[in-house]
C-alpha cells in the first residue's frame, strides 16, 4: 500500500460546462488531489528530487482548470488524474472535482465529481 500525499482546495476559474453561459461566463473550480506514492526513497534522501513536487502539481492542476473548456467535470477529472499519473513515481491517485457553482434546478450546496486510476 502506498503512502499519500494530499493536495485539497486548489482553486482556479474555469470555463467548464454543459450549458453555453457556463463556457462563456465560467466559474469556480475546486480541486483534491490524493496521489500514492512510495516516499521511502524521499524520507532517506531528504531531496525533493526524489518525491512528487506539489508545488508544480499544484500548478499543472491550476493549468488544466485554466485550459481547453470541456462540458463534463468527469471529463476534467479525468485529465487531471492524467497529469497526476504522468509522474512514473505516482502509482495511483484519486481526484475529486467540486463545482459548487453548478446550474441546477434546486438549492444545492456543492456538486462533487471522484475519480481513482491507477497506473496499469
Amino acid at each position: 500500500m502506498p503512502d499519500r500525499i494530499e493536495l485539497r482546495a486548489i482553486a482556479a476559474y474555469g470555463r467548464h460546462g454543459w450549458f453555453p453561459h457556463e463556457r462563456e461566463q465560467g466559474q469556480p473550480f475546486v480541486v483534491d488531489v490524493t496521489l500514492g506514492v512510495d516516499t521511502r526513497p524521499a524520507a532517506a534522501s531528504d531531496e525533493l528530487s526524489d518525491t512528487v513536487d506539489y508545488g508544480i502539481l499544484a500548478e499543472r492542476v491550476v493549468g488544466v482548470i485554466e485550459g481547453e473548456p470541456v462540458k463534463l467535470v468527469e471529463t476534467l477529472a479525468q485529465r487531471i488524474a492524467d497529469i497526476c499519473l504522468n509522474d512514473i513515481r505516482v502509482e495511483d491517485v484519486e481526484v475529486t472535482v467540486h463545482k459548487p457553482e453548478a446550474p441546477t434546478t434546486v438549492p444545492v450546496g456543492d456538486v462533487t465529481v471522484t475519480i481513482r486510476r491507477a497506473r496499469t
